[in-house]
């Protein structure tokens, strides 16, 4: 039993050593819906999604230094009093391989724990919600649900049947989620956005986020200009009649 124990302990070690936080966010009001968060950013992400503003985490993660976790460890543990929490982002951070042992360091802690994702992987999600290692999860979906849609707004083939398992394991868990889109004029229309209600009915949430166009990836959509704010509230609440809201 020692040995197991010495041999696992050592795995955890291994694997937090290889894993790499190229951004943290002391405080945040604005990322987990309700609590006061601490903010971790993990390179790397498999969409292209042309409207990304944070795709220097995957396109060229080198430019950024590395947060020494030990670092990020001792800012948590001196501010425990100040956040709820610790939200975890990127990129994409169930492509790493020392997620769950981040997130186990975070939860032996104390901390709660909210994982941002793109439903890439479902088999990741699955073993952290039945492991109880999330406290909540955000999952941004990307258009209709549909192989062409999804093509056009992440830039790349996705395989719909995980981010359709993905969002089944949310539905039918137990863990707090909400689904979130960002609302893109020339890539989704009223209707797109009104059908995605429709194939997530029944749901907790789907978010409506505005585009910002400030250092996109595709630099076609940098002189694009966002949604007024008052159309998608008015948005918002037809999407809110069609999933069926509820609480966060």
């Amino acid at each position: 039993m020692g040995r197991r124990r010495t041999s696992i302990e050592g795995s955890r070690r291994a694997n937090l050593r290889n894993l790499k936080v190229k951004g943290f966010l002391e405080v945040s009001f604005t990322d987990w819906p309700g609590e006061v968060a601490s903010v971790l950013f993990l390179p790397g992400c498999n969409f292209r999604c042309p409207f990304c503003h944070n795709y220097p985490l995957w396109c060229d993660p080198q430019r950024f230094e590395d947060v020494p976790l030990e670092y990020v460890f001792y800012k948590l543990e001196s501010q425990r009093e100040w956040i709820d929490g610790v939200c975890i982002t990127g990129g994409e951070p169930t492509l790493h391989k020392g997620l769950k042992d981040l997130i186990c360091s975070l939860k032996e802690k104390g901390f709660k724990v909210k994982l941002d994702t793109n439903g890439s992987h479902p088999e990741v999600l699955k073993m952290l919600m039945e492991e109880e290692l999330l406290d909540f999860v955000a999952m941004d979906v990307k258009a209709p649900l549909d192989p062409f849609s999804y093509r056009k707004a992440t830039g790349v083939m996705v395989d719909m049947e995980k981010i359709w398992e993905s969002i089944k394991l949310l539905k039918e868990g137990h863990v707090p989620y909400l689904f979130r889109i960002t609302v893109v004029p020339s890539l989704h229309t009223e209707e797109d956005l009104l059908l995605l209600a429709h194939q997530l009915s029944g749901s907790r949430k789907l978010l409506l986020q505005n585009f910002n166009p400030t250092n996109a990836f595709d630099p076609s959509l940098r002189q694009q200009v966002p949604h007024p704010v008052e159309y998608l509230k008015e948005l918002q609440k037809k999407v809110d009649s069609i999933v069926g809201r509820k609480g966060l």
